[in-house]
């Protein structure tokens, strides 16, 4: 794998890594898609392809620290609706990282995260005036409407894209946010839900990624020092998000979600 090993880094490659993952401990806590930050950081610093291999690990130490955090707020029917879509999706990206380089990569999800964000902006101005409805509804959020046929349509098309995205540049986590907001889901059910998901996505695609070269012992040994950062990063994604409210969550969400589309596609 065309990769760096612990011992190759400078101090101030390993400081990026560092923040990265304490970053990715942050977003799995609070703000879901603020791992987009991390994932053009660890692309900045290490071969980009061989970047994703790398942040992977990593990622599953920041999904473990949210189920812990937030498992009794998951929603299991949105996840099992999720996930057969999900692994058409991951299976596509796997093929389509064969042969697509690193700018045919970031150009086509920085694309579809711009898309998703501007479809989640329309959507919530279209629901302004049930938002005393949302208000009212369960503090840690239940999906409305999401048994419907449009309902099953829309968590295909975002399952296929989320497994997608996630397996060719980890950046899966701004398409599930988006899906999470546009179905209506509160502060803790989103979290919860997004946590348990991205658990069991992400466990699933360390065969792939190892048998793409993505993943080997060099990697590992990075990860069993970079994982050490996420611990804090978490712990305080968890004191944050106490103390933002519902509407600053949303906003936060799609900024991030902007902010990594944008990224992608200037990098």
């Amino acid at each position: 794998m065309d990769t760096m090993t612990l011992w190759h880094l400078t101090g101030w490659q390993f400081a990026a890594l560092a923040f990265a993952a304490l970053l990715v401990g942050f977003s799995k806590t609070a703000v879901s898609g603020a791992n987009t930050v991390s994932l053009a950081i660890f692309a900045a610093v290490l071969p980009a392809r061989a970047s994703t291999g790398i942040l992977l690990p990593v990622l599953i130490a920041g999904d473990v620290l949210a189920v812990l955090t937030y498992r009794r707020h998951a929603h299991w029917p949105t996840l099992w609706r999720l996930f057969p879509a999900v692994a058409v999706g991951v299976v596509v990206g796997t093929l389509f990282l064969v042969w697509a380089d690193d700018a045919i990569v970031r150009t086509s999800i920085g694309v579809i995260l711009l898309f998703m964000a501007g479809v989640t902006m329309w959507r919530r101005r279209r629901d302004a005036a049930n938002a005393a409805d949302s208000a009212a509804s369960d503090a840690a959020g239940r999906p409305d409407g999401s048994a419907s046929r449009a309902g099953r349509v829309k968590a295909r098309s975002y399952g296929v894209l989320g497994g997608f995205t996630t397996m060719v540049a980890n950046a899966g986590g701004p398409v599930m946010s988006m899906y999470l907001l546009s179905a209506g889901f509160r502060k803790l059910g989103f979290l919860g839900t997004s946590a348990f998901f991205f658990l069991i996505v992400n466990v699933s695609k360390l065969p792939f990624s190892a048998g793409l070269g993505l993943i080997d012992g060099r990697s590992l040994l990075l990860d069993a020092v970079l994982v050490v950062f996420v611990v804090p990063g978490a712990l305080l994604g968890k004191w944050a998000v106490t103390r933002i409210n519902q509407r600053l969550f949303e906003r936060l969400v799609i900024a991030a979600t902007i902010v990594g589309g944008l990224q992608l596609l200037l990098a």
